[in-house]
């Protein structure tokens, strides 16, 4: 394979997924990740489909699928708490954190660097250069950009003005320790999938993992997310941070302004059921993505691909965002490992995920169609 040195822009779960596959295939591989102070703790739990399955067992770690949350019921709350319909569908939430610890630790230190934020990706008929912040660059056969939703190597397969589109709403969402729920509404919520709907919005909320893995009672963490319409001008003023500059996505813990998470709080004494209402406001840091849609006209240019939500970008309710970014490093490894030419390499992994993924995002699409309707 002619690609043997290989540059990932983006080090979160896509970028390593993909790391991990190529290195253990033989390719020179180096990931360039720009968060400073790395990237544990944020992740909360996740659904694994088929393909998180399938990448564990390849690596050797299918054993950190017993490392999850099970919530053994799914229930449905009415305004005043009362349960209203239940289901017995029990459904395993895997760490994120686990999972992320356990791939990076599958990666050799020297090939992943963080703190490295880049500015663009150029190439010609030779090779691929990325362009550091910090002035630096460094060369390669190929570039993966696995650098999410707001994608800097996305400019160079699709354009400049290929971005995501908002949707109408964002979702709010709470990591709270167990121990900081209310008792009356942790005998409601743990141990369960609630759900709470409304016109134009609704919360829902589970155990996960807590922020080191465990998952003994007593250190999980309740994870709830609420989704809530804005339009354009109301998002403006709820992703400009504490610090007043306005974020195009998301406000990470402790960037929301004060005034806001109290505006969160009164809207959920008057909106929500008795137990959801308490998880919320047990949350002193609650933090805020708005959602968006994406599918990139192309995920190839020359000696560039595209991954994960750095080329299609579904909503959450699909819970195939992860599984999404698994079957592309599968992809891409299988086209390197079996095309000696990259640009047939690249364009058989084209083939294969466009169509997948084009199809994740379109189910998110219906998904959503209530919160807009």
């Amino acid at each position: 394979m002619k690609a043997k040195r290989i540059v990932i822009v983006g080090g979160s779960i896509g970028g390593l997924f993909a790391a991990v596959l190529l290195h253990r295939a033989g390719f020179d591989v180096q990931v360039y990740e720009r968060s400073v102070h790395g990237l544990e703790g944020r992740g909360a739990g996740l659904v694994a489909q088929r393909e998180v399955f399938e990448i564990m067992r390849e690596v050797g770690i299918e054993h950190i699928a017993r490392i999850g949350v099970v919530a053994r019921q799914r229930i449905y709350l009415d305004r005043e708490g009362e349960v209203i319909h239940s289901q017995e569908t029990p459904q395993e939430q895997l760490s994120w954190d686990v999972l992320f610890r356990s791939f990076r630790e599958r990666l050799p230190p020297e090939r992943y660097f963080g703190g490295r934020a880049i500015t663009g990706v150029t190439q010609d008929g030779e090779e691929a250069v990325v362009h550091f912040a910090d002035g630096g660059t460094v060369r390669a056969d190929m570039v993966i950009g696995a650098d999410g939703i707001g994608s800097v190597v996305r400019r160079a397969v699709a354009g400049v003005d290929s971005r995501p589109s908002y949707v109408g709403y964002a979702t709010w969402r709470g990591l709270v320790a167990e121990g900081d729920v209310p008792a009356p509404a942790a005998r409601q919520l743990f141990e369960r999938f609630a759900f709470y709907e409304m016109p134009g919005s609704h919360i829902l909320g589970y155990l996960v993992a807590g922020p080191d893995g465990a998952i003994a009672k007593g250190r999980r963490r309740y994870n709830w997310v609420w989704y809530r319409r804005y339009d354009d001008t109301a998002l403006n003023d709820v992703l400009t941070g504490a610090d007043g500059v306005r974020r195009p996505f998301s406000l990470a813990p402790g960037q929301v302004r004060p005034e806001i998470v109290a505006g969160l709080r009164e809207d959920a004494a008057r909106l929500l059921p008795p137990s959801f209402r308490a998880a919320v406001e047990a949350e002193t840091r609650p933090f805020v993505h708005a959602i968006f849609d994406y599918a990139t006209p192309r995920m190839t240019s020359g000696r560039i691909a595209l991954m994960g939500d750095a080329a299609f970008v579904a909503r959450p309710h699909t819970a195939m965002g992860v599984a999404k970014a698994a079957g592309d490093a599968f992809a891409l490894r299988k086209a390197l490992v079996e095309h000696e030419d990259l640009a047939v390499a690249l364009a058989a992994y084209a083939a294969d995920r466009a169509p997948r993924d084009e199809a994740i995002v379109a189910y998110g699409r219906r998904l959503g169609r209530s919160l807009v309707a």
